[in-house]
């Protein structure tokens, strides 16, 4: 009670208990803070470790890529002017058929068989021409004997009117007698006329016989090759094949030293053609090579339908290889070539080739990556540019994007 009382009345205070607590909030709200501070850097740390896992994943990770292949090209497709496609077609052909009429009784040739001109590769049974033919040729013997025979009496006529000449000019035949010699003598010359006549006639006959009989041999019309056969042994062949089961032609063959290529023109682009003008000549079934030509005619005419004109190029040099029917592109070009542009060269797409490190390069792929190649630059040829440095069939990417480096891995998208 006093305590209390001093306390009160100024006496020395007790302190209050509850001050000499600690107090603990503070250090409570610094850990707090601490702690918020350690996650954040956590999460911060984790973050830049999953930013550096995607960068090297992007990094690392294949890069879709459209991809050429370094391919050859020909100098001629910079002086092109225009293309046109067509077929091979041998100017000089022809069905090789028979005048007569009868059954075909042998045959020589096959497909592919090369004949000479005025040959003989066919035949029809021509027993009975040949008895018309034997016949005829016996007549010609018999004319020609009535015609002996009729000599030797005009012989005779015109001595015995000579004897009544010379008698009569001295009276000592009668005048009966004398004009029956010039009489016979008439009769005689009349009848050797008639014989020659007949022998004539017996004669022409014989050629008659004779141009039957060379009908039913079926002969090469100029020198070619068999291209397919139409007829065979035991046919009937007639002239105009308008009876049923019988055959018009025997064979069918054709000049190789005269094929063309048949290319039909735009008629927008027929003026810039002209005759003499140089071709280049693909063949589909040549692929490798490419052949000269020239445009030897141009048929006057626009067809209608499919609003072209008919231009005929000849080779420069006949090739074996070359066939009719052939599918044909010709390229018409500006000039000639020369001997160094008829040789084919190794080319890229022109967005191929980029700048780095001061050279000319081009990336290309190996076993899935892409390789930084060093080329040389040559001639542009259309939208291809000539490279020195490079294989045929490599395979380079084109428009290279952006972040592909040199030992990337890639996509291939082939064009």
């Amino acid at each position: 009670m006093n305590l209390q009382k001093g306390a009160v009345d100024g006496a020395t205070p007790l302190r209050d208990l509850s001050a000499l607590s600690i107090d603990r909030s503070a250090g409570s709200q610094h850990s707090k803070q601490l702690s918020r501070a350690h996650r954040r850097l956590i999460l911060l740390s984790v973050l830049m470790c999953l930013a550096g896992a995607i960068w090297l994943w992007r990094q690392s990770a294949p890069l879709a890529v459209e991809t050429a292949v370094v391919s050859t090209v020909y100098p001629a497709q910079a002086l092109t002017l225009l293309n046109a496609t067509g077929y091979v077609v041998a100017q000089r052909r022809a069905s090789v058929a028979s005048k007569a009429t009868g059954r075909l009784e042998w045959l020589s040739v096959t497909e592919g068989t090369k004949v000479r001109k005025g040959e003989v590769i066919a035949r029809l049974e021509n027993r009975d021409t040949q008895a018309m033919r034997d016949l005829a040729a016996a007549n010609v013997l018999v004319a020609k004997a009535n015609l002996g025979m009729g000599r030797a009496d005009l012989v005779e006529a015109e001595l015995a009117f000579t004897r009544t000449d010379v008698l009569s000019d001295k009276k000592l035949v009668s005048a009966a007698d004398h004009d029956s010699a010039t009489a016979l003598r008439g009769k005689a010359l009349a009848a050797v006329a008639g014989y020659e006549a007949a022998v004539a006639v017996a004669e022409a006959n014989l050629r008659v016989s004779d141009v039957a009989l060379d009908q039913t041999f079926i002969r090469a019309p100029f020198d070619g090759v068999v291209l397919t056969l139409n007829a065979g042994v035991g046919d009937t062949i007639t002239p105009f094949s308008q009876a049923v089961d019988t055959r018009g032609a025997v064979v069918t063959i054709a000049d190789m030293d005269t094929l063309e290529v048949e290319a039909d023109v735009a008629e927008a682009s027929y003026l810039a053609i002209h005759e003499g003008q140089p071709v280049e000549i693909q063949l589909d079934a040549i692929p490798g090579q490419r052949f000269e030509g020239v445009v030897s005619r141009m048929v006057p005419t626009v067809d209608r339908a499919k609003a072209s004109t008919l231009v005929k190029i000849r080779f420069r040099q006949h090739d074996p290889r070359i066939l009719p029917e052939m599918s044909a592109r010709a390229a018409f070009l500006d000039r000639g070539l020369t001997e160094a542009e008829h040789k084919p060269i190794l080319a890229v797409p022109a967005s191929a080739l980029f700048e780095a490190e001061g050279k000319l390069q081009v990336f290309v792929v190996e076993n899935g990556k892409a390789r930084m190649r060093p080329v040389k630059r040559g001639a542009k040829i259309g939208d291809q540019i000539e490279v020195h440095g490079l294989d045929q069939g490599t395979r380079v990417v084109i428009r290279p994007p952006q972040g592909l480096t040199d030992g990337h891995a890639v996509n291939e998208e082939a064009t």
